[in-house]
């Protein structure tokens, strides 16, 4: 059995997604579970990009010990340089340091003849090897890169003192017969390719990252690079569940096995769509809703006689319960304490009082408090407790024949309170203008997302917004029993996100981008 290493870039590539923005906790977070979920190494962000990249990637190079922490670099000094200073004090030190090897980025990207490009790699390579004990090289676009070049240049590179090499699907064209023969040909054309890992790194444009990647297993690759969900860039990442579920489920025919902690699936995957705020299509492989349902009548009948029949993936395996424990208003806190450590969340004890009252209040109003609600409020608890402004109370009056209008009283974190009212097309409308008004500013909501946690009449509505002003968009999330309540959390949520970009901007001096 070979083993393969599971690389997560969710907090580098998957973060490119459009629309996605996570604050400093939000990717430590993530990176927690990344830790508890097995992967290998975390590409924890490009250090280079921004003093607030630079500081998250150090942050998580600090704290992650159980995985390796690795960092995106150009083929620059500078860039180099900054990521060590980001990186030197995580257990095994790595870089992530690339170059464009197809003749379209040499040309049109660069402007340089291919033996340029290769001095530039090789120099690079030694470079960070000064600083470095472990070197993963990247060909950006490998799999529209010429066969022959492609190999000398890996052999150089791996002189130069390369660990790892990754052959990139960087727009996603290539397929698996191909992709795999690329993998072949510089197994078999690289004297000293046994030296290093082969890694892949592919997208998703053409629904074919996962098969690409383990195309790549077939062939000799030892490392899958990939993010949770398959989110990223454009189309996104090869999704990483996807790729540890199919290794593990027809080990027969790969004959290979990663150390990811199955069972964290579910909550991992929940995780990264809560805090991303990119919702999982129902019909996802490994983690969607109807993973694991079975409407036809034929597949019911089946089913029920023998699970085997129609399901070659347990719910168990990837974490997904089907039956959770419920509590309620009559639940203790004891009881409330324990199964919050079997969800898997450790928290302090002041932090297990606050999230227990809002428990209650929630309790109050609905009958029963499943998983999702819990997992949800914890969430929003713990990832969103630094605010500049707090909602302290809303009021709204609709009706059929009247004009929507909000009143909104803010609390500042100096403790001076705000109080504004706004007309609005509807309510949510009404709600968004008076929180500009209370905040002095003309804001654009440029996505509104609805959704509820579970189903019934009482559950918890969950908004995602997305909004932009003076050159700074911010994303932000609400939870609340009800909608407009939530819609107001959400706005405000990312409010203050925005705020705390802005400061941080002038306290650094950086230009928006």
């Amino acid at each position: 059995m070979n083993k393969i290493k599971i690389f997560d870039t969710t907090l580098r590539d998957g973060e490119q997604s459009p629309g996605v923005n996570l604050n400093f906790q939000e990717k430590m977070e993530i990176a927690r579970q990344l830790e508890k979920y097995g992967v290998d190494i975390i590409e924890a962000g490009f250090p280079a990009a921004s003093k607030g990249d630079f500081q998250s990637v150090r942050e998580i190079a600090n704290t992650i010990k159980g995985c390796s922490v690795t960092g995106l670099a150009r083929a620059v000094k500078s860039d180099i340089d900054t990521a060590w200073e980001a990186l030197k004090g995580s257990e095994e030190p790595r870089l992530h340091v690339f170059i464009a090897t197809s003749p379209i980025h040499m040309a049109y990207k660069f402007n340089k003849k291919p033996e340029e490009i290769v001095e530039i790699a090789v120099e690079m390579v030694k470079y960070a090897s000064k600083f470095f004990p472990v070197i993963q090289w990247s060909a950006e676009d490998a799999s529209r890169s010429e066969l022959p070049f492609l190999a000398h240049i890996t052999e150089e590179v791996i002189k130069a003192g390369a660990n790892v090499v990754n052959l990139p699907d960087t727009v996603g064209y290539t397929t698996p017969k191909e992709y795999g023969a690329m993998f072949s040909y510089l197994k078999e054309n690289v004297p000293n390719i046994h030296k290093v890992d082969l890694s892949t790194h592919c997208h998703d444009d053409l629904g074919m990252a996962v098969a690409n990647s383990l195309a790549a297993v077939e062939n000799g690759a030892t490392q899958i690079e990939g993010a949770i969900n398959g989110i990223g860039e454009r189309a996104g990442n090869a999704a990483i569940e996807e790729v540890a579920v199919a290794l593990h489920t027809r080990k027969d025919f790969y004959q290979s096995y990663t150390n990811i902690t199955l069972s964290e699936t579910k909550r991992t995957s929940d995780l990264v769509s809560k805090l991303t705020g990119m919702a999982i299509p129902a019909n996802k492989a490994v983690v969607g809703r109807n993973a694991f349902a079975h409407e036809s009548g034929i597949h019911q009948d089946g089913f029920l006689k023998n699970r085997s029949t129609y399901e070659i993936i347990s719910p168990e395996l990837v974490g997904v319960q089907q039956k959770e424990v419920v509590l309620g208003k009559h639940s203790g806190r004891h009881a409330f304490r324990t199964h919050l450590m079997d969800l898997g969340f450790t928290l302090q004890d002041n932090q297990i009082d606050s999230l227990f009252e809002k428990f209650k209040d929630l309790a109050d109003k609905k009958k029963d408090v499943t998983d999702d609600d819990l997992f949800s409020l914890v969430l929003q608890k713990t990832v969103n407790s630094d605010e500049l402004y707090k909602l302290d109370s809303l009021q709204v009056q609709y009706g059929s024949h009247n004009i929507p209008t909000a009143t909104i009283t803010l609390t500042k974190n100096d403790g001076e309170s705000v109080q504004e009212a706004a007309t609005g097309s509807g309510s949510v409308e009404a709600i968004y203008n008076t929180l500009n008004r209370c905040i002095d500013s003309e804001l654009k909501l440029l996505d509104y997302r609805l959704q509820s946690i579970n189903g019934g009449p009482d559950a918890l509505a969950e908004v995602f917004v997305k909004i932009e002003g003076n050159g700074v968009e911010a994303s932000g999330r609400g939870l609340a029993y009800d909608v407009l309540e939530s819609s107001a959390k959400a706005y405000l949520n990312a409010i203050n996100r925005m705020i705390a970009i802005q400061e941080y901007r002038k306290e650094t001096k950086q230009e928006v981008m």
